[in-house]
């Protein structure tokens, strides 16, 4: 592949994966798989979380007003967020590179599976349904859960809006804006973290990043603006089966003993 189509793809896939992102999630399963063709599997997850973090960026200034009322859960929530995230990241850029390349099929499996299994999740944890305020002992399980989310999300990320989104509807919160206004702040800070990361340990090929940066911008400006016009349910579908597609392939790649990147 040329130099030039090289950017194309790439562009191309954060344009896509800002339009996924801002209709139903799942972007980085587009940008992280471009980048394999052309990068190693560490190299490629962080820059593709670089790539994609402005989009979280924009989409918590979307959330601004909402977050006044929500301040306490994301102040609830932060900390573990942020400690998990550092901890993810850290599992990448630290451990023998092998060990990520061999879980990059599960894991894209697994962000398949979270979407497929999204709206089971959501009968499951009563969203838009009025709770019981939670206990102490339900408030200490979701903190704890949300520590795991963000260490998944530091190592990976496809998916973690939708484990949020459970774990707050168990908490008790009912109106889908000010959840998503407490996903999109919580999942901003493990990008955040993840992003911090990946540059000091400099594993961010800035070659292919910015250019990546503009065209998820562009795309999440076009995903924002058409979302109201879009069948959210045929885009979460389309990103089930890219998913699933591309998980078939990198676990071929790897039983014919071929490389990811």
């Amino acid at each position: 592949m040329s130099e030039a189509a090289t950017y194309i793809l790439l562009w191309l896939s954060a344009l896509g994966a800002g339009i996924m992102n801002a209709v139903a999630g799942g972007g980085t399963m587009l940008t992280f798989s471009a980048l394999l063709a052309v990068v190693p599997p560490v190299i490629g997850n962080a820059t593709s979380t670089v790539a994609l973090v402005p989009g979280s960026l924009a989409s918590a200034w979307g959330y601004r007003r909402e977050v006044r009322q929500v301040g306490h859960w994301i102040a609830l929530l932060l900390w573990p967020s942020v400690i998990g995230g550092a901890i993810g990241s850290l599992l990448v850029t630290r451990l023998d590179p092998k060990y990520f390349e061999a879980l990059v099929p599960w894991l894209i499996l697994s962000a398949a599976l979270l979407f497929l299994c999204q709206p089971v999740l959501v009968r499951l944890a009563g969203i838009g349904k009025p709770h019981a305020t939670p206990s102490k002992f339900t408030l200490g399980g979701v903190i704890v859960f949300q520590f795991f989310v963000g260490v998944y999300g530091g190592y990976f990320g496809a998916g973690i809006g939708i484990l949020m989104l459970s774990s707050l509807g168990i908490m008790g919160l009912t109106d889908i804006h000010l959840m998503n206004a407490v996903k999109t702040i919580l999942a901003m800070f493990i990008n955040g973290v993840s992003v911090v990361v990946f540059v000091i340990e400099n594993t961010v090929d800035w070659r292919y990043a910015l250019g990546m940066m503009a065209a998820a911008i562009l795309g999440g400006y076009f995903g924002a603006f058409t979302a109201r016009r879009m069948d959210r349910n045929l885009v979460r579908w389309i990103v089930i089966l890219i998913g699933f597609g591309l998980a078939a392939y990198y676990f071929y790649k790897q039983g014919s003993g071929g490389s990811l990147a």
